[in-house]
């Protein structure tokens, strides 16, 4: 997992470059308007970061508790709030210019909140197929009929939510729901259906290399059904050939993303390959028994201080946000957000619990 989550950073990178390159007025509007949401994403992935290096190096120790936790909680936090931007940009909430849609209305809506939760339920939908692949690898056959119900559970939520986001689209965003019912959009509506049927199908029959490729179908069926929905218009009132940046722009950004695929494409297809097929697996090794640390001096404790002031951190910051325009308190309630982040860290790697 370790060379394969590394690697998705750089997917993150390009994506972002290219968007505020390319797009630059679109882009802007974007990130001024959802804010929050985005902010929240961006906080779930530094802990996420952090959190899986960190159990790394803790191994089966009390303390790796807390971190799993925090990990286990902004792997649910930021698809969310990613889904929520998306939703937000499909049901036409977010305006042409700096922070011209409402900061709370504009993500925390029907149509963003549905499509949040299908990002969740997606996310663990993927990582429930994989993992059953992998713990096949290893031998690890509790692990395989663990994430073998994982993924058809997961699988049928994703699909019951899929359902139920078309309903809201229906009603909350019916210039989406009018593109999906193009011939185009019915296609892309099939091919989800089709492929997440299969996928249920293929982990049912533990046959989880195609369930692999059939379960990433179904997800880029959904990301492309979007896309043929939300055609020609970027955001409201501005098509994606208005918001793209001049010529210049675009063609020195498509000369530089083509040089860096020469050597980006091989590179990852050398990288999945070796990992799909257990070169990069470590080697087995004696696990140390993890000490004892009840009755010792140096015991960590939580801080109900420390506690106290990230839950106030995280108020005032959110109010502020929230409540006041662009400016220098716009920046302090940032800043006590990021004060909610480091502090919340702190604690997480530094409280144990109870055996």
């Amino acid at each position: 997992m370790g060379p394969v989550w590394e690697a998705n950073h750089v997917w993150l990178i390009f994506v972002l470059v290219v968007c505020w390159t390319a797009y630059p007025v679109a882009f802007a509007s974007i990130v001024s308007t959802l804010t929050v949401p985005l902010f929240i994403a961006a906080v779930g992935i530094i802990l996420r970061g952090a959190s899986y290096a960190l159990r790394g190096q803790l191994g089966a120790t009390r303390e790796s508790r807390s971190v799993e936790r925090v990990f286990a909680l902004s792997s649910v936090l930021t698809p969310f709030a990613l889904g929520t931007v998306a939703g937000a940009i499909a049901s036409g909430r977010v305006p042409v210019g700096n922070a011209a849609g409402d900061l709370v209305t504009s993500w925390l809506n029907p149509t963003s909140v549905v499509i949040g939760l299908l990002a969740v339920a997606t996310s663990g939908y993927l990582a429930a197929v994989y993992l059953a692949a992998d713990a096949r690898r290893f031998g690890e056959h509790l692990l395989e009929r663990d994430f073998r119900w994982r993924a058809l559970a997961s699988g049928v939520a994703a699909g019951v939510l899929a359902v139920a986001g078309l309903i809201v689209v229906r009603l909350d965003a019916r210039r989406i729901w009018d593109g999906l019912n193009t011939e185009a959009g019915l296609v892309t509506l099939a091919v989800s259906a089709a492929a997440g049927l299969l996928t249920l199908y293929l982990a049912w029959r533990s046959r989880f290399g195609p369930a692999r490729i059939s379960a990433a179908a179904a997800v880029a069926a959904i990301v492309a059904g979007w896309a043929v929905a939300q055609q020609p218009l970027f955001l409201p009132g501005l098509t994606v050939s208005q918001a793209a940046a001049g010529r210049s722009t675009l063609v020195a950004v498509v000369v530089t993303v083509a040089i860096g695929a020469v050597v980006l494409v091989p590179s990852l297809i050398l990288l999945f390959g070796l990992f799909l097929h257990g070169r990069l697996d470590a080697a087995p090794r004696a696990v140390e028994p993890a000490l004892d640390m009840q009755g010792t001096s140096d015991e960590r404790r939580p801080r109900p201080l420390l506690g106290t002031l990230a839950l106030a951190f995280l108020i005032v910051g959110v109010g502020i946000i929230v409540f006041t325009d662009p400016g220098p308190t716009f920046i302090l309630g940032i800043a006590l957000l990021c004060g909610f982040a480091v502090s919340t860290f702190v604690l997480a790697t530094t409280a144990q619990t109870d055996a």
